[in-house]
């Protein structure tokens, strides 16, 4: 198939270090390119694939002291309309931004949402263009929304070699770790806290964005003081794989509907279980007792800890490679597409046939 694949513009496809969104479509982009299909991928000019590159801008937004962002995803969705009638389909990853152009262009395309959708704001948006494809990350993630036009669900997925199976954790210096965003409802806090309840020490491997700069300061800094606690800032795949892989547990204690959580699967590729909060998609992704301990207090994620070290590293990596693949994720999201380019004839859209006909 002819495929675009359209990423947001704020980090490269994949990212230097932090970063969800591209890094999904990156794996994605790859995986398809692996399985034979004709993929164009519109991303940042430092962005790297096998795929062909429309690169909108040099450099990714957040290293190049982009004032506004919002310009250059318009000038992306214009190269992207010019370009429309060359692709079978049209993978968008940028939210709503796209709605209004997809809905007059006539073109095939679903889109995924990749972030929370329990905003109010959000409602009038999606009421209006409930006639979109959309793909959700996680059942989870539908909750809010449950009325607008889901086509699928697809779980994200990593390359296999991506991560290596740590058979074990390092005994002589065990520790857990958290690895993502610092704001508050990632609610490091509560890792801190469960790691001083075990006694264990603890690795943050993590992002500050500007608006949580100010949670930083005045709340997640003062405990940082911890002889237990460790903070290394953000850290690319070849150390992530190492830090999770000693690690005995990642602590996930999110305090929000998270859609997805890659820092769950990337835990297990590595073998390593996972303790969390039932949030958001985390029931889907750990399985109690076997790949991690899903805990809803302090009391019992110190617990967990201590049960962690018994679980079985193997599971989590069998799981890992059963469940969160690329090319399971890549083959989902082509039955997707096959879908809708047989939903309608050239020239219709899935999304906007009335809006089609009346053009």
């Amino acid at each position: 198939m002819r495929i675009a694949q359209v990423s947001p513009l704020y980090e490269s496809v994949p990212p230097q270090s932090y970063g969800g969104t591209e890094r999904v479509v990156s794996y994605l982009t790859e995986e398809l390119v692996g399985q034979r299909h004709d993929v164009t991928l519109f991303a940042s000019g430092d962005s790297l694939t096998r795929a062909q590159l429309v690169p909108v801008v040099d450099r990714s937004l957040r290293w190049s002291r982009c004032a506004d962002p919002l310009a250059h995803h318009i000038l992306m969705l214009e190269a992207v309309a010019r370009r429309a009638d060359e692709f079978d389909v049209i993978h968008f990853h940028i939210d709503y931004l796209h709605f209004p152009l997809s809905r007059r262009l006539g073109t095939r395309q679903l889109t995924t949402l990749h972030g929370r959708l329990d905003l109010p704001d959000l409602v009038p948006i999606y009421r209006e263009f409930a006639d979109m494809p959309v793909v959700s990350i996680s059942g989870a993630q539908r909750r809010p929304l449950p009325w607008i036009n889901w086509v699928g669900t697809v779980h994200h997925g990593l390359p296999p070699g991506l991560y290596t199976f740590h058979q074990s954790a390092r005994e002589r210096d065990e520790y857990l770790v958290f690895l993502g965003r610092i704001s508050p409802e990632k609610r490091l806090d509560r890792a801190i806290r469960t790691a001083e309840r075990a006694g264990m020490p603890l690795k943050i491997a993590a992002k500050i964005d500007k608006a949580d700069a100010e949670y930083f300061n005045d709340v997640i800094r003062p405990l940082l003081r911890s002889p237990l606690v460790e903070y290394l800032g953000e850290v690319n795949d070849r150390d992530k794989n190492d830090l999770l892989g000693g690690a005995r547990a990642l602590l996930f204690p999110i305090d929000w509907p998270e859609p997805f959580g890659l820092a769950m699967i990337e835990s297990l590729a590595c073998g390593t279980p996972v303790i969390a909060t039932p949030r958001g998609s985390v029931p889907e992704i750990v399985e109690h007792g076997i790949t991690g301990f899903i805990v809803e207090n302090l009391e019992e994620a110190a617990r967990a800890v201590e049960r962690a070290g018994s679980l079985s590293r193997r599971a989590c990596r069998e799981a890992f490679e059963r469940r969160f693949n690329a090319a399971r994720m890549a083959r989902e999201y082509v039955a997707l597409y096959e879908q809708i380019v047989a939903a309608r004839g050239p020239g219709l859209s899935v999304i906007g046939a009335e809006a089609a006909e009346a053009i």
